[in-house]
């Protein structure tokens, strides 16, 4: 069921997204997980479908398209069952590439954003460190000023497209306040710059996540990203988006886990009948198919209140904080009605219960959500 939200573009827009996925993910989203990463080529082809840039200006290769527009397209993203092409994406438009469309000057735009919506680039967004997740004041990585360059060093973490990304925007701190942070440009390749380490995941499997080493790392002035200093800021403004979008990955992964098992209960054969014929499992899938339909207006809420420039910081805490606890428990208790098939890798239910579990963790835990929105009372 549709809400009043949805216009007839969003709805081409959705079944776009769904051909594409139906065509290009699904059938190969299993070698994906085993290789680790998605292919880039998959992603130019995004890119070449006018999909990796919707919010961004035409100019660029962009679709000047609004929050709502934004949130169709993450939301139809979400149902393929392979999050980790999911939050390749994800990470892409919503997460790291925003940097520099909302704070880049004229000439960094002009230098990278259309090959960025395009494809060619792939970006990431280098905030989390061993000991600073959530707490993105706690940050270590600094930056120091030297001639008519910055020099970076520190290390980073949890980064997703951090192995395969070409540009990365890096916080480093540039003054000994706490919330003294600068946002940076660092390109693959550059001297000092390196992947430390792959990490390996429970989930999200094909999505590629890495250590990042910056070892006195020297970029040009020309690479700062926004204003000195104000790089907190600008991290806090983003994660609207990032949390708007991960609650997208959530409601979308609730709806196809319920789909599933929809399917699954009605033709599972039990003590002579149908699973779907037990009135619990009846009753417990229409209560989440409900939590499920509430968040999903909730999440259309928060993203037309952003079309309206309402400050929603509460509301979007409220909204990562729920989405993320609900899909863990959609999954979980879809995963127990399809009985030992739901503990074997090779059903949908199981990958899904497996990268559900990181929604209620990354782009801000449960527990740091909920203080973001008690502060507000």
């Amino acid at each position: 069921m549709d809400n009043i939200y949805i216009t007839p573009e969003h709805e081409l827009l959705r079944d776009q997204v769904a051909r594409f996925v139906a065509r290009e993910v699904e059938p190969h989203g299993a070698a994906w997980e085993e290789a680790g990463m998605v292919p880039r080529d998959v992603l130019r082809r995004m890119g070449q479908a006018g999909l990796l840039g919707l919010m961004y200006e035409g100019r660029y290769g962009g679709g000047d398209a609004d929050a709502l527009t934004n949130l169709v397209f993450a939301e139809a993203l979400s149902q393929s069952t392979f999050a980790g092409f999911i939050i390749t994406v994800l990470v892409h438009t919503d997460m790291a590439s925003p940097h520099l469309h909302h704070a880049g000057s004229p000439a960094q735009k002009d230098k990278y954003l259309h090959r960025v919506t395009s494809g060619e680039l792939i970006t990431a967004v280098g905030i989390t460190e061993p000991g600073a997740g959530s707490d993105v004041a706690g940050i270590r990585t600094t930056a120091r000023k030297e001639g008519d360059d910055w020099v970076l060093s520190g290390t980073k973490m949890f980064i997703t497209n951090g192995v395969h990304a070409d540009l990365y925007f890096i916080a480093a701190k540039t003054g000994t306040a706490r919330h003294d942070m600068t946002m940076f440009i660092v390109e693959k390749g550059t001297p000092g710059f390196s992947v430390g380490r792959a990490l390996k995941k429970t989930g999200w499997l094909s999505s590629d996540t890495a250590e990042l080493v910056l070892d006195n790392v020297r970029i040009p002035a020309t690479n700062l990203l926004g204003e000195q200093g104000k790089g907190f800021y600008s991290v806090m403004k983003n994660f609207q988006t990032e949390r708007i979008a991960l609650a997208a990955m959530a409601v979308g992964h609730s709806t196809q886990a319920l789909k599933l098992t929809l399917d699954y209960v009605r033709q599972r054969q039990a003590f002579g009948a149908t699973l779907w014929e037990q009135q619990t499992i009846r009753q417990r899938l229409a209560m989440l198919d409900a939590k499920t339909r509430a968040a999903r207006s909730f999440m259309y809420h928060c993203a037309w209140c952003v079309t309206q420039a309402r400050d929603i910081v509460q509301e979007v805490s409220m909204l990562k904080a729920l989405s993320g606890e609900l899909v863990n428990e959609v999954v979980q208790t879809c995963q127990q009605f399809h009985g030992g098939m739901g503990y074997m890798r090779e059903t949908a239910i199981e990958r899904l219960w497996r990268d559900a579990r990181v929604l209620a963790i990354g782009g801000g835990a449960t527990e740091v959500m909920l203080e973001e929105v008690a502060k507000r009372y």
